[in-house]
C-alpha cells in the first residue's frame, strides 16, 4: 500500500474512534427532568395537605351550621310576623262580631289561639285596667252637678253570677272564670271611687223588675251600696231587645231632667243609640261573642 493510502487509513480510524467516544460521552451525561425530595420533606408536604383538607371540611361544616341557623331564625321571624298579623285580624273580627252580634259558629278557627292568649297571657287584665284608669281620670277631672241631675250609668250585669257555666271554643272555662272574677273586683273599685267623689250612680240591668228584691240583696252583699237608682225591665219591656230597652230608658231619663254624663259597660247594646251622654267607656269583654249573647238572653228571661 502506498504511503498516501496508509495515511488515509489512519485518519479514518481516528475519526471513527472520536465518533464513538463522543457518542459514549453524550449518552453518559444525558439530562433528566424532575425534582428531588427527601423523605422528611415528603412527610411535611403530606402533613400540610392533610391539614388543609381538615380545615376545608371544618369550614364546610361551619357554613352548613350557619346556614341552618339563619334558616331557623328566618323561619321564626316569618312565624312571628304571621302570628302578629293573625292577631290583628282577630282583634278586628272580635270587634265586628260584638257590634253585629255574630254567633259562635261564625268565628274563624284561626282565631282560637288568640282567644286563649288574650285571657291566659294577661292582655285582657291590662286592657281592663287601662279602660278603668281612663274612666277614673275623666270623672276625677270634672265636678258633679250640685243639683244631682248629672248621673253616671253603670251596667251591672257583668257582676252577676252566670245562671249556667260559661263554655269556650277551646275549653278554657277556668280562664274565663278568672277574668270574670277580675272584672267584678275592678268594677266595684271604680264604683266606690265614683260614689266617694259624689257622682250619682244609676245601675242598669237586663233583668226583670220582678227580681228587684233579690237583685238588691245581691248588690248589697257584693258591696254596691249608696246607688241612686236601679233600672230594671218593666213587663211591657220584656219583649224588647236590649238595644231598644236601653234606648228607651235613656230617653226617659233625659225627659225627667237628668243629664247623662257617662255610661260604663262591656256590652255594645248599652253604649249605642241616642242619649248616650258625654262619654261612653267600653270595658273589654273576655267572653266568646256568640256565647256572650246567649248568656244575655238567659239573663233577660230571668
Amino acid at each position: 500500500m502506498s504511503a498516501y493510502g496508509h495515511q488515509m487509513e489512519r485518519e479514518f480510524s481516528v475519526q471513527s474512534l472520536s465518533s464513538r467516544g463522543g457518542s459514549e460521552m453524550g449518552s453518559r451525561y444525558q439530562y433528566v427532568s424532575g425534582f428531588y425530595m427527601t423523605s422528611f420533606a415528603a412527610t411535611v408536604f403530606i402533613a400540610g395537605l392533610v391539614t388543609v383538607g381538615i380545615l376545608l371540611i371544618t369550614l364546610l361544616i361551619a357554613l352548613a351550621v350557619m346556614l341552618q341557623s339563619c334558616q331557623s331564625q328566618h323561619s321564626g321571624v316569618i312565624q312571628s310576623w304571621k302570628a302578629h298579623h293573625t292577631d290583628d285580624y282577630c282583634k278586628i273580627f272580635v270587634l265586628q262580631a260584638e257590634i253585629n252580634k255574630w254567633e259562635a259558629d261564625e268565628y274563624p278557627s284561626v282565631c282560637n289561639a288568640y282567644i286563649v292568649r288574650y285571657t291566659s297571657e294577661g292582655q285582657y287584665a291590662r286592657d281592663l285596667n287601662f279602660i278603668i284608669w281612663m274612666a277614673e281620670g275623666y270623672f276625677s277631672s270634672i265636678t258633679p252637678l250640685d243639683n244631682k241631675l248629672g248621673v253616671v250609668l253603670m251596667d251591672i250585669d257583668d257582676i252577676f253570677p252566670s245562671s249556667s257555666k260559661f263554655s269556650s271554643p277551646l275549653s278554657c272555662v277556668e280562664c274565663i272564670e278568672v277574668v270574670v272574677h277580675l272584672k267584678r273586683i275592678l268594677i266595684l273599685r271604680l264604683y266606690n271611687k265614683l260614689r266617694a267623689s259624689g257622682w250619682p250612680l244609676m245601675l242598669l240591668t237586663r233583668k226583670s223588675g220582678q227580681h228587684r228584691n233579690s237583685t238588691t240583696n245581691y248588690l248589697s252583699s257584693e258591696g254596691y251600696i249608696g246607688w241612686s237608682s236601679l233600672i230594671m225591665r218593666s213587663d211591657d219591656e220584656m219583649s224588647m231587645n236590649n238595644y231598644e230597652y236601653f234606648s228607651r230608658r235613656r230617653a226617659m231619663l233625659e225627659k225627667e231632667g237628668f243629664h247623662i254624663i257617662g255610661i260604663i259597660s262591656s256590652h255594645m247594646d248599652a253604649l249605642t243609640g241616642p242619649n248616650v251622654g258625654k262619654r261612653v267607656f267600653k270595658l273589654p269583654n273576655p267572653i266568646f261573642p256568640g256565647l256572650q249573647h246567649q248568656h244575655e238572653s238567659k239573663q233577660q228571661c230571668t
